[in-house]
């Protein structure tokens, strides 16, 4: 009989390193989507805020720190990635379970925002997009996330079986950023 193993979304594709860009794949832990119920958005923010220590998150922001992150992640919902879900959460909001769903990485380095400028449609120039910003977009013909955790730092998020587009992508786009140096 065969065994099976579980392997990440980038086994075997990262980490990589081309030119001021590294790219490397990040465990955030368990992954809740937060969908407060009509008219509960308050009280969910309140009870996130208790259970995690964060407020639920803006349009186009996040909340929280390293280890306990709530992303936005579209119009009335919430990322939560770190902590399980504190179940009273349940009273004030859909809570589903997104832990394999996706493929978490970050680009970080020198380059990393001009990498990024030749896959994602929308300007994550530190002047605009600071930290703490976060948005739902295309990475190249992919539906994603992109969150901006330091000055040279992002973390993207694609659907799990996108990984190795992902990482052909980022690849690409390094390399030309690369040459360009």
């Amino acid at each position: 009989m065969d065994e099976l193993v579980a392997k990440s979304p980038c086994a075997g594709l990262l980490p990589l390193e081309i030119g001021a860009v590294r790219v490397e794949e990040v465990d955030l832990g368990v992954l809740t989507t937060i969908a407060p119920y009509a008219g509960q958005a308050a009280a969910t923010s309140d009870a996130l805020k208790t259970a995690h220590g964060m407020a639920f998150p803006g349009a186009n922001r996040m909340t929280g720190k390293e280890g306990a992150r709530a992303i936005w992640f579209g119009r009335d919902m919430a990322l939560l990635a770190g902590p399980s879900c504190d179940a009273t959460l349940a009273v004030h909001a859909a809570l589903t379970d997104q832990s394999d769903a996706w493929a978490s990485v970050t680009a970080s380095g020198a380059g990393a925002e001009a990498a990024l400028a030749r896959l994602v449609p929308v300007d994550l120039r530190a002047a605009t997009f600071k930290r703490g910003h976060s948005v739902r977009t295309l990475v190249q013909h992919m539906n994603g996330s992109v969150t901006r955790l330091g000055p040279d730092s992002f973390l993207i998020l694609v659907f799990r079986a996108m990984a190795p587009t992902l990482v052909h992508d980022l690849k690409l786009a390094m390399e030309a950023v690369a040459a360009r140096g």
